[in-house]
C-alpha cells in the first residue's frame, strides 16, 4: 500500500497539491521560537519528559531538546522518520515498530502541532483513549473548521485533512473521554503566528489534564 505521507508529501506536496509543505527542513530560528513558547506557556520544567506526537522529522524534538527539555517523537510516517534530523535519531521512532527501551513508559506532557485533524473520528477516539495511559497532560494545536471546512483556506488543500471542526466539537470530544480542558486560546504567541495574523480564530490551542 502507497504511503500517503511519502517524500511528495513533505518534499512537493504543495506543487502537487496534496500537502502544505514544500522541501521541510529544519528552520532553527523558528522552531526554536516556538519550542521556547511551548515551555513558557506550559510552564514546562526541565525535570519533565515530553512526547511529540507525530514529530514528522522531529524538528519540535529537536528545539526541545536544545532548550533542555528531554523530549521524544513518535510518527507514522516511515519516509519522515528514516530522514529524521541526525541529531535526534534516537529519539525519534516510527509508530508501529516496537517502542525502543529507552523510551520513557509515561510521559508529564503529550504535544500534538497540526496532528489531529488528520485523523479520522475512529483513529482519535482510539487517540484519546490511549494518551491517557502513556500521559497526563496534553497540549493540542489543532487547525478549526466550520461548516464549509477549515477556516484558513489553505488547510483545505491538504488531501489528509478529514476533521475539520469547530471549538466546541473538540471540546466535547476531549471531555468525552475524561480529559479536562484546562484552557483554550485562538493564539499563543510565538506558535503559527503568520496564522493568526490573517485568521484570528483558524487555530485552536488546547491544554488538557486527564481525569480531575
Amino acid at each position: 500500500m502507497t504511503e500517503k505521507y511519502d517524500k511528495d508529501y513533505f518534499e512537493n506536496g504543495l506543487v502537487m497539491g496534496i500537502s502544505c509543505y514544500l522541501n521541510y527542513r529544519w528552520l532553527p530560528e523558528l522552531t526554536i521560537k516556538m519550542a521556547h513558547n511551548i515551555i513558557k506557556y506550559l510552564n514546562i520544567d526541565n525535570k519533565e519528559t515530553v512526547l511529540d506526537y507525530g514529530c514528522a522529522k522531529g524538528y519540535l524534538v529537536k528545539a526541545l531538546r536544545i532548550l533542555d527539555i528531554e523530549t521524544y517523537g513518535t510518527d507514522i510516517s516511515s519516509y519522515a522518520i528514516k530522514n529524521v534530523d541526525p541529531e535526534v535519531r534516537d529519539f525519534c521512532h516510527l509508530m508501529r515498530d516496537t517502542i525502543p527501551i529507552k523510551f520513557p513508559e509515561y510521559f508529564d506532557w503529550t504535544i500534538t502541532k497540526d496532528v489531529l485533524e488528520h485523523l479520522t473520528e475512529k483513529e482519535l477516539n482510539i487517540f484519546l483513549l490511549c494518551s491517557s495511559h502513556i500521559t497526563k497532560k496534553c497540549f493540542h494545536i489543532i487547525p478549526l473548521g466550520n461548516t464549509t471546512g477549515f477556516i484558513i483556506p489553505d488547510y483545505n488543500f491538504d488531501k489528509t485533512h478529514v476533521l475539520a471542526k469547530p471549538i466546541e466539537w473538540w471540546k466535547k470530544k476531549f471531555e468525552k473521554y475524561g480529559w479536562e480542558v484546562l484552557s483554550f486560546e485562538y493564539s499563543v504567541r510565538g506558535i503559527k503566528d503568520n496564522w493568526t495574523q490573517k485568521y484570528p480564530k483558524g487555530n485552536g490551542f488546547f491544554t488538557l489534564k486527564y481525569g480531575k
